[in-house]
């Protein structure tokens, strides 16, 4: 089998620095004056240390941190085809460089980064007359990541990897790839929409599912919901409101300005900041105890991971796991079709402990028992 493979250095770089997204060089440089570092490179490396010792006839990639730095660091012999023309990396770097891929007569392409890179990748593949063919296999390194062409994480990439270099038989599937306005999106809008398909392993455990964009959830539901929340708080503690609908039902009820798609953070029922970033949040925990309130992706399952870098794993670790408050309607729950929760922070060992049957708050004084995987 022949593999190609692609990273995005900069996918992601804005999620941790709640700047909701990387795609474009203004925003890159954004990330990077407010101290955020990379971290495709490090996720690509969780899911191609699983093909270290696996006989592969050829692994094609591009030079530096697009792809030959990865499989260097982890003693993976391989062919650089295409070198990026300058250090910051682009989208027509993308386009040539699986241009050159498809030339080689690659069997699957592994590509790191977020909706922008598998965006790229399918017009790259669309010019080739490969992307009914090709199947690919995306490792998610971005800030939202709502295209269904992506693994869940970066250890069942690796997986979906060791099962086609084994010979395993898996059918294919077409996956969406979705087109989102980040402008839209770092405003409180979520505007998407499919912009193509890509041929993905069907495998539901390991391929995430497209994001649903609205769960038509009871009202009612939801505010009963919300109540629950805000009469269980604490007057010490302090209270990080995640992104989505369902958190913004809970600073409804207390009155307060909601950061949609953002993180905020509330003490005493009163708004302290608004659409922090990962370091604002560590500030407030060096004096205080919190929780986190944050609910799933309705159709997708992700509790962290996807849209919410900010809480990162040093910030979960910090507010510690038992003080993790999950809210969805049953509605949303049953949107997954008995798929579990997920988890996908970048710190695998954290995942785990993530892991198992959490309590959810799905109305007024009501708790459902839910996997978290």
């Amino acid at each position: 089998m022949k593999l190609g493979f692609i990273v995005n250095p900069m996918a992601g770089i804005g999620g941790r620095v709640a700047l909701k997204g990387s795609d474009g060089e203004e925003i890159v440089a954004q990330a990077l004056a407010k101290g955020a570092k990379p971290l495709a490179q490090e996720r690509a490396c969780e899911a191609l240390k699983a093909l270290a010792d696996m006989p592969v006839e050829a692994i094609f990639t591009v030079a530096g941190d697009m792809g030959a730095t990865v499989l260097n660091s982890l003693g993976i012999k391989n062919q650089a085809v295409f070198e990026p023309s300058i250090k910051t990396t682009s989208a027509v770097d993308t386009h040539q460089a699986v241009r050159q891929l498809c030339a080689n007569g690659i069997d699957l392409l592994i590509f790191a980064g977020g909706d922008g890179t598998a965006r790229d990748v399918l017009d790259a593949l669309k010019e080739c007359g490969e992307e009914e063919r090709l199947p690919v296999i995306g490792i998610p390194a971005g800030c939202k990541i709502h295209s269904a062409v992506y693994a869940v994480s970066p250890t069942q990439a690796g997986e979906l990897l060791v099962k086609l270099v084994q010979g395993q038989p898996l059918n294919m599937q077409a996956a969406e790839v979705m087109d989102l306005d980040e402008e839209a999106f770092r405003s409180g809008q979520l505007k998407a929409s499919c912009y193509g398909y890509l041929q993905v392993p069907k495998d539901d455990a390991r391929m995430q599912a497209v994001k649903q964009g609205r769960v038509n959830s009871d009202a009612l539901t939801v505010q009963d919901i919300a109540a629950d929340v805000v009469e269980n708080m604490e007057d010490d503690c302090l209270y990080f409101m995640g992104a989505g609908s369902t958190t913004a039902a809970v600073m409804a009820e207390l009155g307060l300005a909601n950061t949609l798609l953002g993180v905020d953070v509330v003490l005493k029922c009163e708004l302290l900041a608004s659409d922090v970033d990962e370091k604002t949040l560590l500030s407030f925990l060096a004096d205080r105890p919190a929780k986190i309130i944050v609910t799933a992706i309705g159709g997708q399952g992700h509790v962290f991971g996807r849209g919410n870098q900010q809480f990162s794993p040093k910030v979960i670790e910090k507010v510690g796991i038992n003080n993790i408050v999950i809210i969805a309607t049953n509605e949303k729950l049953h949107s997954l079709q008995g798929r579990p929760l997920l988890v996908d922070t970048g710190d695998v060992e954290l995942d785990k402990k993530l892991c198992g049957l959490k309590q959810v708050i799905t109305g007024f004084e009501q708790r459902t028992l839910y996997k978290i995987n």
